[in-house]
């Protein structure tokens, strides 16, 4: 079987599982456009055009270089955690996942993803970069609140209770006491 055929009968046997609650149906093509979107603009505006990178020049390519690689680093850290709690097992019965980077935020896949798009931001400080980096984070919020819908129809209280006390995408909680 090719490494194609492996991986679309790897993606329908997950959508197939009856442990997982389900994803926004467009999630995964406009998450690869936001990928192709955002690659071509930052690489166009850091590298070619230097339209918006003016900030680079107040701070050291080392210092940036390195904050950027940390946060990838930390970032492809996060997205393989959560990748291997949801889909290395099937659960027999199905539960909230909440050990692991589960217990620092609700959907950390998807604040991996946002934090990949910051390490390249901090590498050039490219402006126009970080202003289609907020729509990508919009776009983030608004299919977690899609799954959130699925996950609470299909753990009910259990999910609602995760809720209170995790927060979705930032391991900050920003609801007033």
């Amino acid at each position: 079987m090719s490494s194609e055929n492996l991986k679309a009968h790897q993606h329908k046997r997950d959508a197939d599982r009856k442990d997982l609650a389900g994803e926004h149906p467009l999630g995964d093509i406009v998450q690869v456009i936001f990928i192709i979107l955002f690659l071509a603009v930052w690489i166009l505006d850091s590298f070619v055009l230097k339209y918006s990178t003016f900030l680079s020049e107040s701070i050291s390519w080392y210092v940036r270089g390195i904050a950027g690689a940390v946060i990838l680093i930390l970032s492809l850290l996060m997205a393989r955690s959560g990748m291997k709690i949801v889909f290395s097992e099937v659960r027999d019965t199905p539960h909230v996942i909440t050990k692991g980077v589960f217990s620092l935020v609700r959907h950390p896949i998807y604040l991996a993803a946002i934090l990949s798009y910051m390490g390249l931001i901090f590498i050039t400080l490219s402006i126009i970069t970080t202003g289609l980096w907020l729509l990508i984070i919009i776009f983030y919020h608004f299919i977690s609140s899609y799954e959130e819908k699925l996950l609470i129809n299909m753990y009910g209280d259990d999910y609602r209770e995760y809720r209170k006390k995790v927060p979705m995408l930032f391991p900050v909680k920003f609801r007033p006491s």
